[in-house]
């Protein structure tokens, strides 16, 4: 009689897309494992990151730093994301997710949203973000390993991490106007967003992100995400969307 090996994966439900998308979203800062070109051996660096509309990680680096060489001599590699909090760093959840890193082009429509959506999420980057020698990459996932905690080990595909649909590129059209409209006009219902959905504390929160699955939020150097019920089909249901999330956290207090 043969000893059969435990599988040590959960079955991949919605919640664990939930947390892998999650921990995707709100992330500011990454961990990025490439390969040195001179020696084959890998080589890992902090980067700060943001993301494209459907989900993909985008960074932004200098031809200066060794792992820019790694992506472009070979553009596999690895991001690590989530932050350890009180207690021992292994129980807190963390994503392993293997991407293929593509340059974006500054002046093509990519380039440009990369910029909008970076600046968002890293104000203080636009000391440099123009500079020679820096890029974008978006880093498309091709598969992850997600880490709840002890025990809670799943395996995702990319169609778990990113989102799809025909409503994307017009949400992300009017990403940037809806963003400044509530940082404008509504920066009490945004709080109101941070508290009721994120259960966050109070504080001066603003929205540095918006897509077809939610939206993210940061106040100082704490950042959350926010789902939205369901996916967004439209701008009108955007519109909808966040006035009834508005009035539910109200309503909450």
């Amino acid at each position: 009689m043969t000893d059969q090996k435990k599988d040590v994966l959960r079955p991949t439900d919605g919640d664990a897309i939930r947390l892998a998308r999650r921990l995707l979203r709100a992330s500011r800062f990454g961990s990025l494992a490439v390969l040195e070109p001179e020696t084959g051996a890998p080589s890992a660096s902090r980067v700060a990151t943001a993301t494209d509309p459907d989900g993909s990680p985008l960074i932004l680096v200098s031809t200066l730093s060794s792992h820019t060489g790694g992506l472009i001599a070979d553009p596999r590699c690895s991001l690590l994301l989530g932050e350890p909090g009180k207690g021992d760093p292994l129980a807190h959840p963390r994503i392993t997710i293997a991407c293929v890193a593509e340059k974006l082009d500054r002046e093509s429509e990519d380039g440009k949203r990369a910029r909008r959506r970076f600046l968002n999420r890293h104000p203080k980057a636009e000391l440099y973000v123009d500079f020679g020698d820096f890029s974008f990459f978006r880093l498309a996932p091709q598969r992850a390993s997600l880490n709840g905690g002890f025990g809670k080990a799943y395996a995702l595909t990319r169609s778990d991490l990113l989102v799809s649909g025909t409503a994307i590129d017009e949400i992300a059209a009017a990403e940037q106007g809806a963003i400044s409209h509530m940082n404008s006009d509504h920066r009490d219902a945004i709080e109101l967003y941070a508290r009721h959905f994120a259960k966050a504390k109070p504080g001066d929160w603003i929205m540095t992100g918006l897509d077809v699955d939610g939206f993210d939020l940061a106040c100082g150097d704490d950042s959350r995400r926010v789902f939205f019920p369901e996916p967004l089909t439209g701008v009108a249901a955007m519109r909808k969307t966040l006035v009834s999330m508005a009035r539910t956290a109200r309503e909450s207090e």
